[in-house]
């Protein structure tokens, strides 16, 4: 006879369970196909534009552009992915030299990420994460939004005296995490989510305020005064931005934060050891290490030596046999080369848009067609803010100096605002960031810290309307004080 008890017909619940299964693996299979017509639909559009209203030769690298940030933006296929198919299209239609299109493999930004990969290795290895974060556990942490306020106040306080957003982040992550941990937050929660963006977006958005802080600022510094004699000092330029771009900035980061990653700390969470074990010989040697890296990124404008290739050397003495600063294996098993293919692609699709003059030739079509009104100097001021917002979205962040300081002398004739208010608006634009992929700090975050890249995305799109809406009104106001116009 055969056995029939392997063969009985499924339950209702059984078959409501597979029915829904279905439905939601079909859901999944539309969205995903009208995302790819989406995007399609957007670089089709966007090609179509440039050809006519930019030029013909132009249309290439606009349709890939938006081919590629938009499978950035949403997350379609992994991030290297793309930026490996990136990399392939780019070469076989020949839209840049191919030193143009793999010049992220080249750039300071991607060895200052390997660096820091591997000092977080490091800190996690030696065990000086969880050291650190039973440190700052001895704070009074009475509720979750007086902890995420340290934290973004310790963030921006950093960006006082290390030059580097990557370095920064690099350094702030594995503490951040372990005590996130100790705090009594789950791997998922959204308390660990809350507490890491708060610290990587409050060392990255308010340094935007703080001079040596971010690359932006001091490309447009050196191009302002290498092409108009101008000087920004230190304080002036404080003074101008850190009032509303840093601090109102970072009280609505906590907000935001506290809105978007509700959550509390856990009661009888915070366990603090009576007595604090000796430092072993591995923390010794690494904390030794990290303080000299950040003495010399600190004083980088003395040994002018690049904080990338600091951190290089901190990195090569943590990868040395027998050190025992990091696992065995640890560059095959404990960095992530995908994050380092993503922003070597950003990077790269960055240099081809700088290149091929996609930046100043819309930036060009529209102020042809501005009405700039001569006697109005708010509606000036905040066109251009626009073109530089407008600017930051089509290139990346450090693009914006790069694109608008030459034409600063032109817009200024053209506004009949002062050269260094034109100057200044652009600082408002690179301030505020559109999406994460825009700036590599907040990639090599999502990497780093293993964010959610959705979680990211929907803070800093919150974060650049509530900035676009309210604090750059708020910061005209208070130039207007200063007397910039």
């Amino acid at each position: 006879m055969t056995d029939q008890s392997n063969s009985a017909p499924p339950t209702s619940a059984q078959q409501l369970t597979g029915a829904g299964r279905s439905l939601s693996q079909m859901l999944r299979n539309g969205r995903t196909l009208w995302t790819v017509v989406l995007i399609l639909t957007c670089a089709g559009l966007a090609a179509l534009a440039t050809s006519m209203y930019l030029s013909p030769d132009l249309v290439t690298v606009a349709a890939l552009s938006i081919g590629a940030i938009g499978l950035w933006a949403t997350g379609l296929v992994p991030e290297y992915w793309t930026a490996l198919a990136f990399f392939l299209v780019a070469v076989i239609f020949g839209v840049a030299a191919p030193e143009t299109i793999f010049s992220g493999f080249h750039s300071s930004t991607f060895w200052l990420l390997f660096s820091g990969l591997v000092l977080g290795a490091a800190i996690k290895h030696t065990t000086l994460d969880k050291r650190a974060a039973g440190i700052l556990a001895l704070l009074p942490l009475r509720s979750y939004g007086g902890l995420l306020t340290g934290i973004v106040v310790f963030s921006v306080a950093l960006a006082f005296v290390m030059p580097s957003s990557i370095g920064r982040i690099m350094i702030l992550l594995p503490v951040i995490s372990a005590l996130a941990e100790r705090v009594g937050f789950g791997a998922a929660s959204n308390g660990r989510t809350g507490m890491l963006a708060v610290a990587t977006f409050g060392t990255f958005a308010p340094a935007f305020t703080i001079l040596p802080a971010n690359a932006p600022n001091m490309i447009l510094v050196g191009m302002s005064e290498t092409i108009y004699g101008i000087n920004i000092s230190y304080f002036d330029y404080l003074l101008l931005h850190f009032p509303v771009l840093g601090v109102v900035k970072s009280a609505v980061l906590v907000g935001l934060a506290m809105v978007m990653f509700p959550d509390r700390i856990p009661p009888h969470s915070v366990k603090v050891a009576p007595t604090a074990a000796p430092f072993s010989r591995q923390e010794r040697v690494l904390s030794l290490v990290l303080a000299l890296c950040l003495l010399l990124w600190l004083t980088d404008q003395i040994h002018m030596v690049s904080p990338a290739w600091v951190g290089m050397a901190a990195a090569l003495i943590c990868l040395l046999p027998g050190a025992d600063l990091t696992r065995k294996g640890c560059i095959n098993t404990d960095l992530s080369y995908g994050a380092l293919l993503f922003v070597a692609g950003i990077m790269g699709l960055g240099a081809v848009i700088s290149s091929a003059g996609l930046g100043e030739a819309v930036v060009g079509a529209i102020t042809g067609t501005v009405a700039f009104a001569g006697d109005w100097p708010v509606w000036n001021t905040s066109i251009l803010i626009g073109l530089s917002t407008l600017v930051a979205m089509i290139t990346n962040l450090p693009g914006v100096p790069a694109v608008m300081t030459p034409l600063a002398g032109e817009l200024s004739d053209a506004t009949g605002l002062p050269l260094e208010t034109v100057l200044m608006t652009q600082v408002v634009a690179f301030s505020n960031v559109f999406l994460p992929f825009q700036a590599p700090p907040l990639i090599a975050a999502i990497q780093a810290g293993n964010l959610p890249a959705g979680a990211v995305i929907r803070l800093c799109l919150s974060l650049f309307l509530i900035s676009l809406l309210l604090l750059a009104p708020l910061d005209l106001l208070w130039w207007h004080v200063l007397g910039m116009f």
